[in-house]
């Protein structure tokens, strides 16, 4: 069975509309927050090492779907599991649910690409990164 990272975090005042319900583009920020976290905390690649501001390499998005569930209320707490689908030559695929303590929120395939700043033009991931990233990987006989 692969590894799962995981980020809990408390659904707080600005992620909500005025019914105290989570508004659902914070909900894409949440999930980029997840990746960065993921790179930067697991595998030691944050966009800050990546040089991202000077001209280095980033990770844009390059597709996103989500299959929402359930609302998410403010104070609740959520933990966002992260594993990885696909790992490309210059992308990832990412499954990512987001469950609370009463019932899953939403699940979420999202692809990011590993591309120069600038230019757009998709690089291959470096070799420790990629070494970082494969026990990440979902394998098939995973639920």
């Amino acid at each position: 069975m692969s590894r799962r990272f995981i980020l809990r975090r408390q659904v707080e005042f600005n992620h909500c509309d005025p019914a105290g319900m989570v508004f659902y583009p914070r909900y894409f920020e949440m999930i980029s927050a997840t990746i960065e976290r993921f790179l930067a905390d697991e595998i030691g690649y944050g966009w800050a090492d990546t040089g991202v501001s000077s001209g280095g390499t980033g990770t844009p998005m390059g597709h996103i779907e989500v299959r929402f569930k359930a609302p998410s209320l403010l104070g609740d707490w959520l933990d966002f599991s992260l594993a990885i689908q696909r790992l490309g030559r210059a992308s990832a695929t990412f499954e990512i649910i987001c469950s609370g303590a009463d019932a899953p929120r939403f699940t979420c395939s999202a692809t990011i690409v590993h591309a120069e700043t600038g230019g757009g033009r998709s690089l291959p991931w470096p070799d420790p990164v990629r070494d970082r990233m494969t026990p990440f990987i979902i394998a098939a006989h995973d639920p």
